[in-house]
């Protein structure tokens, strides 16, 4: 699988496609990823113009550092494959692709996008949302050499299992889990869902809290008033970096010595807990870089 785990994805903010404004806005927002949605947030006869704005905002140029993400249709429908037809030429960053249940859907898309850009170097991306979904996780993880993330769609999958929305996500931690387990065993990046209520900041605090503590790199939103929450909220914290440093010099300073193993604080720091503390620095100086 493709491991693209080197750029920062806290923050993937969804852009209705068809809302030229909307997108112009976001090229000044903050967000570490922005999705074009040409899916959900577009009305049936709003596709042809959704396609030719994103078109031209993935040509422009204009976004900075953010890393750009297209939502196609659904494989099956109407429009995914016009969709690809639009926006495969502009080279978007990722391709993301809702409702995933099947293993082969992702070469399908594959040889479509060919077919439009023979030079495409796009990413896979595939939505986890519904109880198919969740259960064929790892054959969808392993379908495609370019597939490189897992999104989460929380909201479809509890309206599916009939549950409801509740604090702490009681009913749906089992699925979040196994996209987690499935996306680490085969090198894949793994995003949070939405959390729909966007003017409940403590409650999206909260739920960013929960997703960082699982292991999410990151969490998708509707709004851009959720960006600062959330890139706070997956980036580490001056005492983590702290702690991280430490550990990678107490390790150098060991190993200098010869010995393989290093005491930091009392605690035993082996080569085996020193991957998350490069992880975090690693984050650190991406951030700075912007």
């Amino acid at each position: 699988m493709t491991q693209s785990s080197e750029r920062p994805r806290r923050s993937v903010l969804f852009m209705p496609g068809s809302n030229a404004r909307a997108l112009e806005k976001a090229k000044t927002i903050d967000a570490d990823v922005l999705v074009f949605d040409l899916e959900d947030a577009v009305a049936p006869d709003a596709k042809e113009e959704a396609r030719s704005l994103v078109a031209d905002a993935l040509a422009s140029g204009e976004y900075g550092h953010r890393e750009l993400v297209v939502r196609i249709n659904a494989v099956g429908t109407e429009w995914w494959r016009g969709d690809l037809a639009a926006v495969g030429p502009h080279h978007p960053a990722a391709i993301l692709l809702p409702k995933m249940e099947s293993a082969d859907t992702l070469e399908r898309v594959s040889d479509e996008l060919v077919w439009h850009a023979s030079d495409h170097d796009a990413a896979f991306w595939a939505m986890l949302e519904t109880p198919r979904g969740f259960l064929r996780a790892e054959e969808i993880a392993q379908s495609h050499d370019r597939l490189s993330t897992f999104v989460v769609g929380t909201n479809d999958l509890v309206k599916d299992l009939r549950a409801r929305h509740v604090p702490g996500r009681e009913p749906v931690v089992h699925a979040l889990s196994q996209a987690l387990l499935v996306a680490r065993a085969y090198g894949l990046n793994v995003l949070d869902g939405v959390y729909s209520s966007f003017k409940d900041e403590e409650g999206f605090k909260a739920e960013c809290r929960q997703a960082r503590d699982m292991g999410f790199d990151g969490k998708t939103l509707i709004h851009p008033n959720q960006v600062a929450p959330a890139n706070a909220a997956f980036s580490p914290t001056e005492a983590e970096l702290e702690e991280a440093r430490r550990m990678l010099e107490a390790f150098e300073a060991a190993q200098a010595k010869g010995k393989g193993v290093a005491v930091l604080d009392g605690r035993m720091i082996e080569e085996l807990h020193l991957a998350e503390a490069r992880r975090l620095v690693k984050m650190s100086e991406l951030f700075e870089e912007r």
